[in-house]
């Protein structure tokens, strides 16, 4: 061996044994999935992962490839890795992490990196990745080369579970949709600088084994319990708070996942006489219960819209600007709870209870015979008045599946009608979620319904929707068709799909995506920039005229493009139970956006 050779002796052995250390201890700590988009530098974090007994998923584009692993996370409540190159292949995961970040969603971003001996030299693919997320994630570590003596395997080790703590948070990630682990939640970035050869010797023995401490599997998250709670006193000075006043609950995403959850708080909604003022994401119009008001937005927008004098609020605040305004002009007593921080844009929370939603709920019930004999449970009026609105708005809505072919209203209406028991339905932003927030009122038949509503944007809404359906047998995705045209290529997971049903058997998830096709940007006509103006048309409602057949079929994607509500239908009922991804193309006007929905909202 020559002597320019010798300092790479060994290293593709010390590289498998160390980041197999890593990914196993991943793996112990509840991590179960693996997002690779593939590169040169990062060989060896691919290899290592692709041989480690995690569930690997691959995906060529980065931006979608970040996505694709939030929606596993979002959807699992378990942190998912997320490997990706050096350069600027990195910098693609930054929408991801910032949507992860506000949505508390646990994210382990593990970047490849050139070592230190080529950084700041104009080296090919190689930036300053050291916290190249800045504080957009809890915690960044940059990890040394990789070494194999005892030392650098146990730092390894520590390294793996240390990110793992810092991603899952206090709460249980058994609880999985969005449940309780998304509470307390965050993206993390461990950077792997590599030297060459970067092939790793996955023959080395030890593999996956080296320094294990023990060899069982844990069966419990690495960080449980929380240090936060609601004691008798504390519940007890809240429920005065509430003692003969007008109150009623504001329930947003995420707060109530579970069933038990969300029985709890029907209990206490019924025991107190509050009103629910249930978000769509909050997951509690699965239950047919009169307490949850599903028709909020459009009541906050009359005149006789029932008067709070307390409002408590679980989680961040709702999709309706109407609530959030009216708020704002009445300014009643505000009662936040939450186990990190009020997340109030109205600027106008009183007291602050840092607790779970489930918490909270359960410290109100073991205080209520005691506010029961003092008389001192909240005025019962509000909790019929708000009934009393709803019923008249669902009437409302219900005239929605006789509106006619050329209204998003009929459609929505249909799906929401006809989506079968335990779908996912993943919402995008701009119109697809106000009609959903509008048309979706509460049903027997349980879905599921998701959206990224950390920074309500459009990018990666396919990719992320695509990631949670693998926790699903059947899933919708509603989206607008610019949402459509910003994640395109997230259509090439069909190919992905299908080869890991060739090569593990993997079952792959009916996923049926139904695109709200008014060629272009139709939210702007209900937004102040609407005008007549030639402006408007190029700057706002920016027409595409994409032909998404052509699109479908390029990806091996089927396709069925409709103009009727019963051709949608016809086709929607055709997809269900067919193995990968479809799209069903709904075609519909550019302009007139607000007045077909001026029915549902005044």
């Amino acid at each position: 061996m020559s002597d320019e050779r010798k300092p790479c002796a060994g290293r593709p052995q010390r590289t498998a044994l160390f980041l197999s250390a890593f990914f196993d201890e991943l793996r112990r700590n509840g991590v179960k999935q693996v997002v690779i988009s593939p590169g040169s530098r990062s060989t060896p974090l691919s290899l290592v992962a692709d041989a480690s007994p995690l569930d690997v998923f691959v995906d060529v584009d980065e931006r979608g490839a970040a996505f694709f692993a939030l929606g596993l996370a979002k959807a699992s409540g378990r942190p998912v890795a997320l490997i990706g190159t050096s350069g600027t292949a990195i910098g693609n995961y930054l929408p991801a992490v910032l949507e992860a970040e506000t949505s508390r969603i646990p994210l382990l971003v593990l970047s490849s990196d050139r070592p230190l001996r080529l950084q700041g030299l104009g080296a090919p693919q190689t930036t300053d990745q050291l916290k190249l997320f800045g504080d957009h994630v809890r915690l960044f570590r940059e990890m040394p080369e990789p070494s194999a003596d005892a030392q650098g395997i146990a730092f390894a080790r520590q390294a793996a579970r240390e990110a793992v703590i810092a991603a899952a948070g206090f709460a249980d990630a058994s609880l999985g949709a969005g449940g309780g682990s998304m509470l307390d939640a965050a993206p993390v970035h461990v950077n792997f600088p590599f030297d060459e050869p970067l092939m790793p010797d996955l023959g080395v023995e030890g593999l996956f084994t080296v320094g294990r401490t023990c060899a069982d599997d844990r069966t419990i998250p690495p960080r449980i319990g929380a240090a936060v709670g609601l004691d008798a006193a504390r519940a007890q000075d809240v429920a005065r708070l509430l003692a003969g006043k007008r109150v009623a609950a504001i329930c947003g995403e995420c707060s109530f996942s579970d069933s038990h959850g969300r029985r709890q708080l029907l209990a206490w909604a019924h025991a107190y006489g509050i009103p629910l003022l249930a978000d769509p994401l909050s997951q509690l119009r699965t239950e047919d219960d009169d307490a949850v008001i599903d028709g909020f937005d459009a009541i906050c927008g009359r005149d006789d819209m029932p008067r709070a004098d307390v409002i408590v609020r679980f989680g961040r605040w709702p999709i309706s600007k109407k609530l959030r305004q009216r708020v704002r002009a009445n300014r009643p007593l505000q009662i936040a709870v939450d186990v990190r921080d009020t997340r109030d844009e109205t600027c106008s929370t009183d007291v602050f209870v840092r607790t779970t939603p489930g918490g909270f709920v359960d410290a109100m019930m073991a205080v209520l015979p005691r506010m029961q004999e003092e008389s001192a449970l909240p005025d019962a009026a509000c909790l019929a008045e708000w009934r009393a609105a709803n019923e008249a708005q669902r009437a409302r809505v219900a005239a929605a599946a006789t509106a006619g072919d050329g209204t998003e209203a009929a459609y929505v209406a249909r799906l929401l009608h006809d989506a079968p028991a335990g779908t996912l339905l993943f919402s995008g932003n701009s119109m697809a979620i106000r009609a959903v927030d509008t048309l979706y009122t509460r049903r027997r038949e349980c879905l599921t319904l998701m959206a990224n509503r950390g920074l309500n944007g459009i990018d990666g809404t396919l990719s992320t929707a695509f990631g949670a359906a693998q926790q699903f047998h059947q899933t919708t995705v509603l989206v607008g068709d610019l949402t459509l045209l910003h994640d395109v290529n997230s259509l090439a997971l069909q190919g992905e799909m299908m080869l890991r049903e060739k090569l593990y058997g993997a079952l792959r998830p009916c996923i049926t995506v139904v695109c709200l096709d008014n060629n272009g940007g139709a939210i702007f006509d209900m937004l102040p920039q609407e005008s007549d103006e030639p402006y408007f048309e190029r700057l706002f409602l920016t027409p595409q005229h994409v032909d998404f057949g052509a699109v479908a079929q390029g990806f091996d994607v089927p396709y069925a493009q409709v103009e009727s509500v019963e051709a949608f239908a016809e086709a929607y009922a055709a997809a269900q139970g067919v193995p990968g991804i479809s799209l069903i193309d709904v075609k519909l006007p550019l302009r007139g956006v607000k007045q077909r929905y001026a029915p549902y909202w005044k």
